[in-house]
């Protein structure tokens, strides 16, 4: 294809400047945000919310919570570290358990 040939197929610019073809164009461009912002309002939103929501549950845990973890032990804490926990399922039995395996605090 030859340039006469391109430039003769292509839309002829109007009295605005603009090419006949930025209409559809632009519906597309909106169609995409449209898009874009329904997908940031339905799942990453509320995804970071209830991120933010667990990293406050984790920070708040303190000694004589009862907490389930991932795995689904249900433990008492004995005692708080930096990114661990002691906690214990009966009298003599010890269990430390890495801060991000908490699942959820138990409410009484």
């Amino acid at each position: 294809m030859s340039l006469t040939t391109f430039l003769a197929m292509s839309p002829a610019p109007t009295a605005g400047g603009e090419s006949a073809g930025s209409g559809p164009m632009m519906m597309n461009l909106v169609f995409i945000a449209a898009m874009v912002l329904i997908f940031y309002m339905l799942i990453w939103r509320p995804q970071a919310q209830r991120q933010k929501k667990h990293k406050a549950m984790l920070s708040a845990v303190k000694r004589g919570d009862d907490i389930v973890t991932t795995g689904g032990l249900i433990l008492k804490v004995k005692d708080v570290k930096e990114d661990r926990l002691i906690c214990t399922t009966s009298e003599n039995v010890k269990i430390e358990v890495a801060r991000h395996g908490v699942a959820s605090v138990m409410q009484e």
